[in-house]
């Protein structure tokens, strides 16, 4: 792990955490951690975070045995999301570019996120997980943005596991329509609607998630990259040949799915600021649709990730 934080940045974030989500939060019981969890921990103060309810068990569903495919890890292509119901998101809906957009956060910032989902679209993990950056640290200001690269068709999770032939080839095809780099090219223009109807905003930052991890990948590593800073948590097609290219401040938090040495060998050729983190116990995904907020453990890491996120904004953005 690389990338200190400045000194009562943690504390802050994780007041400022509880802040934005009181009224809803419900006290756990947190498990002993193991010695590779306190290892793997670098920010403190831990937020308590709402429970959310899901309309399927509480535990994911045992993985299947499809093996990886179209560039992702077996994880990414055999955990299914959970469905959560319950949050009560905090801002609204609004179109840039010709893209439906979740937008949340002060109006007044100046400072600004785009946030690349996976390919489940608007889960209520993830719109949560928005609201965290929008409002989760009391000494910054960021406004979010979730647009919808999908147009209204994301991945259904019907399609998972894809433990049929049919599934997979579905599945093949969804990937096929919205590849990565097809949608990286996409971001320069709508950051530039963004900045239109916007005038405010004099900075951008991004973070994506699983397949958005590497549209964020692609983006930043690009001439066009518009962005001062970057995050991407349980990447999907992790590969060392995107880092040589970034040159902003670049965060990378792994989940337990993603290959240690893709995650080693990305860190080693970032030549920028960066923060890069293992969360040791964490399934691909925990962060977004597949984070099963019923279960405390994976609640607490949840809430760590976002807190390691904006600490790194913070230093950097």
């Amino acid at each position: 792990m690389t990338g200190a934080f400045p000194q009562g940045t943690s504390s802050s974030t994780s007041k400022a955490l509880r802040s934005a989500l009181r009224g809803s939060s419900r006290r756990t019981t947190r498990p002993s951690p193991t010695a590779p969890q306190r290892a793997a921990s670098s920010i403190h103060n831990h937020p308590q975070l709402p429970h959310l309810r899901h309309s399927s068990a509480t535990r994911p569903p045992s993985m299947s045995t499809m093996p990886a495919s179209h560039g992702h890890s077996a994880a990414c292509c055999n955990i299914p999301p959970i469905v959560s119901k319950g949050y009560k998101p905090k801002g609204s809906y609004e179109e840039f570019g010709g893209y439906k957009t979740y937008v949340t956060g002060p109006a007044d910032a100046t400072k600004a996120i785009v946030l690349i989902f996976d390919i489940f679209g608007y889960f209520d993990q993830t719109v949560q997980g928005a609201d965290i950056l929008a409002y989760g640290d009391d000494t910054q200001k960021y406004r979010v943005f979730i647009p919808d690269w999908f147009k209204g068709k994301p991945c259904p999770i019907e399609w998972y596991p894809p433990d049929t032939e049919e599934k997979h080839k579905k599945l093949g095809h969804f990937f096929s329509t919205f590849p990565p780099a097809k949608i990286a090219g996409y971001v320069p223009g709508y950051v530039k609607a963004l900045e239109e109807k916007n005038p405010s905003l004099s900075k951008f930052g991004i973070m994506g998630m699983c397949w958005g991890g590497k549209v964020v990948a692609l983006s930043t590593k690009a001439a066009t990259n518009p962005f001062s800073v970057a995050a991407a948590v349980h990447p999907a097609m992790v590969d060392a040949a995107d880092a040589d290219g970034i040159k902003i401040p670049f965060a990378l938090l792994a989940s337990k799915d993603e290959s240690p040495a893709d995650v080693k060998k990305f860190e080693d050729a970032l030549t920028v600021p960066k923060h890069v983190e293992t969360f040791a116990d964490q399934i691909h995904g925990w962060m977004g649709a597949r984070g099963d907020l019923s279960d405390s453990r994976v609640r607490e890491e949840y809430g760590r990730g976002y807190e390691t996120v904006l600490g790194f904004f913070a230093k950097y953005f």
